[in-house]
This record gives C-alpha cells, sequence and structure tokens, in this order.
C-alpha cells in the first residue's frame, strides 16, 4: 500500500460531516478539539463510563476507544483483553435512528453488529452491544408531543418512515435506560424539529438533550450545539438563563461561522462546545472563533442578559451601560410596525404610500390601526433581514449588520419586511439617526446580538439613544464613552465602514 504524502485515504466519517444540516455529522478532527476539553488522566481510568446518546456515526465513541487504548496499555497489556475491557465496561451509546445505529456499531465495533464474526470485541452476546436502539412513538397532548414537543400532524407517521422520537429525551428518567452512572457524556445532538409553521419553521431540540443529560449528572458533560442558544429566542430563553447561570460551564469554544467547524454546513449564528464539570464551578474561559482570529476572555457567563461571545467587547459594552442612558430597543418598533405582514401590497387607490420588499404604491390611511401616531413623521427604517448571511461575519471576519438604512418621508408606512427604528417631525433629527446608525460604534452593539438572519427589537439593546439634535460621528461617540484606542482598532477589526449621509 502507498502511504506518501500525496496518496488520499479520506476517513469515511469525515465524508459523512457533510450530509445534513439538521442532524450534522461531526468531523473526526473536530470530535478530537472537544475530547481534548476533557482531563488527560480520564484516558488512563479503567473504569470511567462514557456516554452518546446521540450517536450518529460512532465517531466519539470511536475517538474514545482509541485514547483509552493508548491509556490503559500498561494497567491492561494484552490488546484484546484490553479491547474487549474498553468495548464492554466503558463505551455507551443511543443511536438517533436505526440507520444511525447500524453505521455506529459498524465505525466502533468494525461490525454491523457488537456480537459478529467480525467484530472487534469478544464478548458480546447481542446484536446491538452498548449502542442501543429502540423505536419510539411520541407521547401526543393537545396536539404535541410531551417530550419534545414534535407536531403530531408532521410526525404522526407511517411505521416504514423515521418517527424521530429520540430514546434520550422520551423518557422521563434517563438513568433506566443502561442503569448506570457515567463519568463522561458528549456528543452532536439534533438541532431541531420542523414544527409545522410556516415554510422551514423548526422548533430547537438541543436544547432537550443538554437538559437531559444534566438530569444524569455526570461528572463531565461536553456537546457541540448552535450558538442561537447565547441570544435565547424561539423556545430557547429559558434554556440561555439556565446556561448563563450555571458555574459548571467551565469553557466555551465558539465558533461564529460553523462553516469553520461543519464545512458547506449553514447554521445562523454560528456553533459552539462547551465543557460542564460538576465539581469544579468558577469562572468560564471563553475562546471566540473567527476565522483565523481567536479571541480569549475569562469572566462569568451572566453579567449581561445576553451572552457576549467576543471577551474584547466586553470592557466596550460595560462603558456604554456604566452612564445608565435609556436604550434604542426602548424606542424600536416591534415586528409588524403598521400592523402589515409582509404579503400586503399596495391598493388600486389610497392616501398614503405603502413601501414593501420591492417597491411603493397607495394604501387607504383608514385601513391602519397600529403605528398611527407615526405616519406623518419622518421614519427611519432598516430591514428586520441583516446584511450579512446567516448572521456570520465575511471572509474578512467583519459585518456590515444593516442590508439598508432609509428614511420614509411622511404619508410613508411599511410592511413587517422593515422595522421602525426612529420617527420625528424634523427630517434633520431622522438623519442624525440614519448617520448614527451608520457609525462602527452603532452598528458594532447591534451586532453582539446577531444570532440569526434577524435584527430584533431586542438586538438594539447595548446601544445608548442620542440627542438627534446634533449629529453623530464614530470619533464623538468614541470620545463621549472613552473608548480606548486598542478598542478602536478591535471595534473597527469587526465592523465595515458604511457611507454618510451628508
Amino acid at each position: 500500500m502507498n502511504h506518501s504524502s500525496d496518496s488520499y485515504n479520506p476517513d469515511v466519517l469525515t465524508c459523512l460531516a457533510n450530509l445534513s444540516n439538521d442532524e450534522v455529522f461531526t468531523p473526526p478532527n473536530l470530535v478530537n478539539q472537544i475530547l481534548d476539553l476533557l482531563p488527560k488522566e480520564l484516558w488512563n481510568n479503567k473504569d470511567a463510563k462514557f456516554l452518546d446518546p446521540v450517536c450518529k456515526s460512532g465517531v466519539f465513541l470511536r475517538e474514545i476507544a482509541k485514547r483509552l487504548n493508548v491509556g490503559l496499555e500498561k494497567q491492561i497489556p494484552n490488546k484484546q483483553k484490553r479491547i474487549n475491557h474498553i468495548y464492554k465496561n466503558q463505551l455507551y451509546g443511543i443511536a438517533i435512528t436505526e440507520l444511525t445505529s447500524l453505521l455506529s456499531r459498524r465505525s466502533l465495533y468494525c461490525s454491523k453488529t457488537a456480537n459478529g464474526k467480525y467484530s472487534v470485541c469478544e464478548t458480546f452476546e447481542d446484536e446491538q452491544g452498548n449502542i442501543i436502539y429502540n423505536r419510539l412513538k411520541h407521547s401526543w397532548f393537545n396536539g404535541k408531543c410531551t417530550f419534545c414537543g414534535a407536531n403530531r400532524e408532521v410526525y404522526d407517521r407511517d411505521e416504514s418512515l423515521e418517527t424521530y422520537a429520540y430514546n434520550f429525551i422520551h423518557t422521563e428518567i434517563p438513568e433506566e435506560i443502561f442503569n448506570m452512572k457515567f463519568d463522561v457524556i458528549v456528543g452532536n445532538p439534533p438541532y431541531q424539529l420542523s414544527d409545522g409553521g410556516a415554510k422551514a419553521s423548526a422548533s430547537p431540540l438541543y436544547d432537550k438533550f443538554v437538559h437531559q443529560s444534566k438530569k444524569l449528572n455526570p461528572r463531565y458533560l461536553t456537546m457541540i450545539i448552535p450558538s442561537r442558544w447565547f441570544a435565547g429566542g424561539k423556545g430557547l430563553n429559558e434554556f440561555r438563563n439556565e446556561m448563563l447561570n450555571d458555574k459548571r460551564i467551565r469553557k466555551i469554544i465558539d465558533f461564529e461561522n460553523a462553516n469553520d467547524c461543519f464545512p458547506g454546513v449553514d447554521i445562523a449564528g454560528g456553533v459552539c462546545y462547551f465543557l460542564w464539570d460538576r465539581e469544579n464551578p468558577g469562572e468560564c474561559e471563553i475562546v471566540n472563533r473567527v476565522g483565523d482570529k481567536k479571541f480569549i476572555s475569562k469572566r462569568l457567563l451572566n453579567e449581561f442578559k445576553t451572552f457576549v461571545r467576543n471577551g474584547n467587547a466586553v470592557p466596550i459594552i460595560r462603558k456604554v451601560l456604566s452612564k445608565n442612558e435609556k436604550m434604542m430597543n426602548t424606542q424600536v418598533s416591534s415586528s409588524k410596525p403598521f400592523g402589515l405582514r409582509t404579503f400586503v401590497r399596495p391598493q388600486k387607490k389610497g392616501d398614503i404610500i405603502l413601501r414593501w420588499q420591492n417597491g411603493e404604491g397607495p394604501y387607504n390611511r383608514k385601513e391602519i390601526t397600529t403605528g398611527t401616531d407615526i405616519i406623518d413623521d419622518y421614519k427611519v427604517i432598516t430591514s428586520y433581514v441583516g446584511y450579512d448571511h446567516a448572521g456570520n461575519p465575511g471572509k474578512d471576519g467583519r459585518r456590515k449588520v444593516f442590508s439598508k438604512i432609509e428614511i420614509l418621508p411622511p404619508g410613508t408606512i411599511c410592511t413587517e419586511t422593515y422595522l421602525v427604528i426612529g420617527s420625528y417631525k424634523s427630517k434633520k433629527r431622522a438623519m442624525n439617526l440614519v448617520n448614527y446608525m451608520k457609525s462602527r460604534f452603532f452598528r458594532f452593539l447591534v451586532s453582539q446580538f446577531m444570532y440569526s438572519h434577524h435584527i430584533t427589537k431586542e438586538s438594539y439593546s447595548f446601544v445608548p439613544v442620542q440627542n438627534f439634535d446634533e449629529p453623530w460621528t464614530d470619533e464623538k461617540l468614541y470620545k463621549k464613552y472613552g473608548i480606548t484606542e486598542e478598542e478602536i482598532a478591535f471595534i473597527e477589526s469587526m465592523v465595515r465602514p458604511m457611507d454618510i449621509e451628508s
């Protein structure tokens, strides 16, 4: 066999890592980065028990097996006895589907059955070994599954179809699955489940796997999950509060662009993996990755109501908040500032103008019941969808944040495609807000909340309201808030310039 450097012998589990967006397979090199968070002495402990409750390819257990095989060599010198011990007594998995159970056994035991002729472990008596899968049904109540929240209309399916009733979270008492305690729980859980809503609407699922893992009370827990929980939102506010106030989370490795972990996979807001250490509460070490840049900080996770992912942003935010000024989220409109959905179009005639995504046209003022008090103001609007794809920075690590910022004149309204950031009787005040929004300072503070395609009202929670009778520039703002040269350089490394109106 040719072992030269230019021979290509890909790991099948690396190839599999690019298959799916909802149930992302984990590349082996990433698995090993995650396992590196665990204490090295674990690999020399023949009594340590490891559980992957979300087996897809078996790669976590396979890489753990490799480490234990090296670490236990002196204690169990006979290679076959050592392998038998590791596979039978230390490694456990719960597959998420029947297909992934077969795949996981094949990659871990080198055989699709644990007791098969070619299995590397000689001591299993049944086909599943320690990687189990049981087809379950959802537990329906009022059209939803009581365990995972699945929509009955979508997932009450034919026997031949996958139900996505995941074993690990479809049980009240997870200890009963294997009837034992685990030292380490690791994995990459399914991220979301379609909830039957509009378009590709989906509800988060990964939080349920983390919560269930904590119920088992392992010594260590490490999982890779989407970073959207940092800001809360759909179904995640309770989970965010729980995580931010849990001092047992000692490390978070955060990738603002998911492609840096999962090539070719688009996960809005990026992904992160964390280490939860039961016996060792304290401050959390946060490593924020943006392309080739790495930012490291150590702090309490709950300093702010949202998680600030980059440690270099923290002193800037502290300076801003220390002035106790009113924040922009108190004046930004909610979605549907005039009560009109995205699909609403201009009418044949009307006494005001409606701005929608692709143009303008007449509309009848009498039909507007929301935002009537600002119809005749100058309104500063920006798109609800941010400029940056999936909320991720560009290849240079910088964001633009807003796709467009405009002033709607008196007598013009808009659909929910836009948010109204401020409304004024004076065009000059509206223009001063526009230029404030185009400053790097303003967009940097908004970008601290960018975990998805959308920029919501709450995204303006760190941005102070200014006196809009006067113009605002970055230089003026940096001086007002005491931003240092080093901090200015950081802001400008994270946010692209925008043209300022004159």
